[in-house]
């Protein structure tokens, strides 16, 4: 077990982030997300909360253990947690639902956790399949792909979101049924009510 103090921890995730951010590229980061929130089903102020509790999840798994850095998904959705990925054994799958639900401000968590492992490459077909996936949503003009957050693992497909319909996610999970490799696809999206 890895026990970093928080300053040490902070270190990590900069060294870790540092490759993908400049001072432009932080700037217009936070630009495209506003942008992004703007343009999706969350409003603003919930966009925020959902990054400040995923960016707090993954805090306490990396202060657990190094393990949870590569081998735990994140994606939080309307106060919403799910998490995705490989672990080693139920202890370790127990204890990253644990640290999990210590984020004030959580409604839910979807442990999709697996037990096992994840090879390099299962970890390149799933890449390709949620690269794919998010291309297929992203141009077909009957889904608002913006609002779905994709994770895949070992073939698995998992969905968190906000569909326009019901007939939108049928197209979305279509989709992804169409793709090899996809053994199934789990679906935790809500479909958004039609004000009366």
């Amino acid at each position: 077990m890895m026990n970093l103090s928080k300053p040490m921890t902070a270190v990590l995730l900069l060294t870790l982030l540092a490759p993908l951010s400049g001072c432009v590229s932080m700037v217009i980061g936070a630009g495209a997300t506003v942008g992004v929130a703007a343009m999706e089903e969350r409003p603003l102020k919930v966009h925020l909360r959902d990054t400040t509790i995923a960016t707090e999840i993954r805090y306490n798994l990396v202060e657990a253990s190094e393990k949870f850095i590569t081998g735990v998904g994140i994606e939080v959705y309307e106060g919403k947690a799910l998490i995705t990925g490989v672990v080693e054994n139920e202890a370790m799958r127990a204890q990253a639902l644990k640290l999990v639900w210590k984020v004030e401000g959580l409604k839910d968590v979807y442990n999709e956790l697996q037990v096992g492992d994840n090879g390099i490459t299962n970890f390149a077909k799933d890449s390709w399949v949620t690269t794919q996936l998010k291309s297929k949503t992203t141009f077909d003009q009957d889904v608002l792909a913006i609002n779905y957050k994709i994770e895949t693992v070992n073939g698995v497909v998992y969905l968190i979101g906000i569909a326009q319909s019901k007939r939108e996610i049928d197209k979305v999970i279509a989709h992804a049924r169409s793709l090899g490799y996809v053994k199934r696809v789990i679906s935790h999206v809500r479909i958004k009510k039609v004000a009366s």
